[in-house]
């Protein structure tokens, strides 16, 4: 009952049946992402599933393969938990992105999708209040992981830190529009876990911050090739590097990673808006 009422404020605040400006299309944004926020501050447990456990990852794997895995070859002076830091942030990320956009199915459950939908605002306006609220707590969570850096071998530069941070935006902004696109037609949160497991993870494990490609079978290389995460993963690791660009080995350049990251954040804000305007015209 409190989280319908929590929804109706928030369209309420932004309708106007006789006329849609601009100033009421942005406060339904800033309606949304405000109730995703305050979702998010009632339900600590996603603190946990979306810091912690790739924090634990992190611990685990950085440590216990340290000593046996060099990833970039012998003479690299990376350590293993350096070269699965910037993985870690993503996975962060990813997982923020995930745990938020799980609500949509939530919601639709409980009857209160179909508030929004029923308001005179863009299906874009509902789209960008989902993403921006996601995309807030995504950066934010995984903003306070660089505090580990240090930890992880990292000296970061200020130029390099603010650059990484506004990368973070635009790689929150494109997985929270892929998990909106995802839970949009999806009926079950179990059905969502599926997708997960099958689909997201694997598309993390394949960008590189597991393992780099060089070794790898042709198939593998092609998959991490045609995988926009390994290029918004490659221009995180470029920005954190900015000083010793060398020890990167043979990953993607600056320049191309920054465009397919702003073209996969964009394409998926599209697709996003695009099943959204849909099930309206459907519904």
């Amino acid at each position: 009952m409190q989280a319908e009422q929590t929804t109706t404020q928030a369209v309420e605040v932004t309708v106007d049946r006789d006329t849609t400006t601009a100033t009421a299309r942005w406060s339904a944004v800033f309606a949304l992402a405000k109730r995703e926020l305050v979702r998010f501050v009632r339900q600590r447990n996603r603190v946990f599933g979306a810091l912690v456990q790739p924090l634990i990852f992190w611990g685990l794997f950085g440590v216990g393969l340290s000593a046996s895995f060099q990833p970039l070859g012998a003479d690299s002076p990376l350590a293993y938990v350096e070269y699965f830091f910037p993985g870690t942030v993503v996975l962060i990320v990813l997982f923020t992105a995930i745990f938020a956009t799980i609500s949509i199915i939530e919601d639709r459950n409980e009857g209160l999708l179909q508030s929004v939908l029923v308001a005179p605002i863009p299906a874009s306006s509902i789209v960008y209040g989902k993403l921006l609220g996601t995309t807030v707590l995504a950066v934010g969570q995984g903003a306070l992981i660089f505090v580990l850096a240090p930890l992880a071998g990292f000296e970061l530069s200020l130029i390099g830190t603010f650059a990484a941070f506004f990368l973070l935006i635009v790689i929150a902004f494109a997985l929270s529009g892929l998990g909106f696109a995802i839970a949009w037609r999806m009926d079950s949160t179990q059905g969502f876990h599926a997708i997960m497991m099958a689909f997201l993870m694997p598309m993390w494990f394949l960008s590189g911050a597991f393992f780099p490609p060089d070794g790898m079978p042709t198939p593998m290389r092609i998959l991490m090739q045609i995988n926009p995460l390994t290029y918004a993963l490659a221009a995180l690791r470029q920005l954190l590097y900015l000083d010793r660009p060398e020890v990167l080995g043979d990953i993607p350049g600056l320049g191309l990673s920054l465009v397919v990251t702003l073209l996969f954040a964009a394409s998926m804000t599209w697709l996003a808006t695009a099943v959204t305007a849909r099930s309206r015209y459907v519904s």
